[in-house]
């Protein structure tokens, strides 16, 4: 049984989620602002899962700790799929969440609502040095025509749900976890860790 968790992130918002789903008593979770001279790990794969992958051996490997990472796209139909494993970088490598957000909303100006359909998917990986521990989770909605709300971060104030018709920055962080991409693929983690005796 694991006791020390490290959330493979520098990023506080996603950090804080992840704490918020995934904590019970017994486990310490740290994040990456907790350790010294840790390398900038490149979100170089073509997709969410290598990007995971990627992020989680090669932490295990400097820390010595057990890992869960994770990578985020919102997919966007109306353009193919993108930003998907751009989307944290979409505006430029240093862009803000209000750069992205107004990036993609100019891209989808001319696009009727009911054709701005997207999702958001998350893959998490778990890696201790000898089990590997992969799930997925997403959730479908559209994106808005403007932001609305002031909860969440990242593209949250555009994205509305399909089953709540509320964005998840409209939501509480509660309602948001319950139904939210990450929520989903963590809780499948946590299952699969359970049922093979990594975590009680």
């Amino acid at each position: 049984m694991i006791n020390v968790l490290v959330v493979g992130s520098a990023n506080p918002d996603k950090s804080k989620e992840i704490k918020e789903i995934f904590g019970h008593p017994g486990l310490t979770i740290k994040d990456l602002r907790e350790f010294d001279n840790v390398p900038e790990i490149e979100e170089d794969r073509n997709s969410l899962q290598g990007n995971a992958l990627k992020k989680a051996l090669e932490l295990y490997k400097f820390l010595g700790l057990p890992v869960i990472s994770d990578d985020t796209g919102l997919e966007v139909d109306a353009l193919q799929g993108a930003p998907g494993v751009f989307s944290a970088r979409y505006a430029g490598e240093d862009a803000t969440y209000n750069d992205n957000i107004d990036k993609l909303l100019l891209e989808l100006q001319e696009v009727p609502p009911d054709k701005r359909t997207a999702r958001f998917a998350t893959v998490t990986v778990y890696y201790n040095g000898t089990h590997e521990v992969v799930t997925e989770g997403s959730v479908e909605g559209l994106i808005t025509i403007e932001r609305r709300g002031t909860q969440g971060f990242g593209y949250d104030p555009i994205f509305e749900t399909l089953e709540t018709r509320q964005t998840f920055a409209e939501m509480t962080s509660d309602a948001k976890h319950a139904i939210s991409h990450r929520g989903r693929a963590l809780r499948k983690l946590f299952l699969e860790l359970q049922q093979r005796n990594i975590i009680s």
